[in-house]
Formats: C-alpha cells, sequence, structure tokens
C-alpha cells in the first residue's frame, strides 16, 4: 500500500473510469490534453460527478497558449469554478500570470475566495514564474489555496527535484505541492523515494491508457 496519492490526468469521462478502475486515488479532468489541458465541457463534468466513485478536480482554463487573461476570460473562469461548485466537484485547477510572467496574484486571490468551499490547485502556470520559491512563499499566504502542482521548472519532475523539495520545504503544512511532469508508473517510486511527497500527478502515473 502506498502511503502517497495518485493524480492521474485524463481528457474524457472513459479515461477518467478507465484511471479509476486501474486504481487511481483522483483525477484531474480535463479537456484537450494537446494544449496541456483546457476546461472540459459541462455536460462531460455532470457525467464524472455522476458516474465517477473518486475525487476529482476540473481545470480551469479558458483557452489553450499562455496564463495571461483578458477581462472576458477572467470572467468565464469564475462562471466555470461558480458551475463545478453548484454540482459539489472535489477541487478547480487554475493560474494566472501577469505579463512578466509573475503569478497574479490579485485575480488568484480573487478566484480562491470565489472558489470556497472546493479545494483549490494552482498549476504548473507556476513553472514559468521567474522565480518558483518565492512564488510558493507568495502562493502559502493565500488562504483557501491547498495544492501547488509543479515539475520545478523544469520539462520533468525528475529534472526538478531540488526545487520541489525546496517548494515542499517553503509550503510546509499550509500547501500540498504535488509533482508532475513526466511521473509515471515506471518512475513513480523513484520520484518519491527523492521527494516523499504526498501526491503526485500525471498523464501515465497508472500507465498508458
Amino acid at each position: 500500500m502506498t502511503n502517497f496519492v495518485k493524480e492521474a490526468c485524463v481528457e474524457s469521462l472513459e479515461e477518467a473510469l478507465k484511471a479509476e478502475k486501474l486504481g487511481a486515488d483522483r483525477v484531474e479532468l480535463c479537456a484537450d490534453l494537446s494544449q496541456d489541458g483546457i476546461t472540459p465541457e459541462r455536460n462531460v463534468i455532470v457525467k464524472a460527478k455522476v458516474q465517477l466513485k473518486i475525487p476529482f478536480r476540473v481545470m480551469i482554463r479558458p483557452r489553450g497558449g499562455d496564463f495571461v487573461y483578458s477581462e472576458a476570460e477572467f470572467e468565464v473562469m469564475k462562471q466555470d469554478i461558480e458551475f463545478c461548485k453548484a454540482i459539489g466537484v472535489e477541487g478547480v485547477v487554475f493560474g494566472i500570470l501577469k505579463e512578466d510572467k509573475t503569478l497574479d496574484l490579485d485575480r488568484i486571490s480573487t478566484l480562491v475566495a470565489f472558489s470556497k468551499p472546493l479545494k483549490v490547485v494552482i498549476h504548473k502556470a507556476i513553472d514559468e514564474t521567474p522565480d518558483l520559491l518565492k512564488a510558493t512563499e507568495e502562493l502559502s499566504k493565500i488562504d483557501g489555496i491547498s495544492t501547488i502542482l509543479s515539475s520545478g521548472g523544469k520539462a520533468a519532475a525528475k529534472e526538478g527535484i531540488s526545487t520541489l523539495n525546496g517548494m515542499i520545504a517553503i509550503a510546509g503544512n499550509k500547501l500540498e505541492i504535488m509533482p508532475a511532469g513526466r511521473v509515471t508508473n515506471k518512475n513513480l517510486d523513484e520520484i518519491h523515494k527523492s521527494i516523499g511527497a504526498r501526491a503526485y500527478h500525471g498523464r501515465r502515473i497508472l500507465g498508458a491508457f
């Protein structure tokens, strides 16, 4: 028995159900992972709520590309969060940056407050920030964030281990740091030995779908 959570990143209801069957503890439900995930259709979220027995979190991202959003896009994110609250998913996943790639703390704080009582995950937008440790510290001061998803600023979690460990040290008991980035069923145990995180996230964390 493992002492950490395995979160599978999926892009359809079928994949979510398969991940559950393969032993996922939790699912991040997205659409279009070729764009690193955008918000899934509402009917898919509803079906997941009905059919999944494990908790799932929903990607709140109105489009692919960068993480600098217009006012209209920001409003869409709010509406999607409102929908997720209404049907009672476990959590929502988002991230917003400024033009200079630093965290847009004002907008993040607004969405975090808006998301309550759902769990809030700040996704890998943080990996584009110039200083991940500073960004972790900033997020740890916002009440209501439960998790930061990160590969330590690298393409793969395995390459970002030292930064991830630094982030975990800063986060302490305030935040869960969830390593992601090419975490698979083949390297998960090895990565866990180096990091000792409470949860890991991956497209192939349970093998190929």
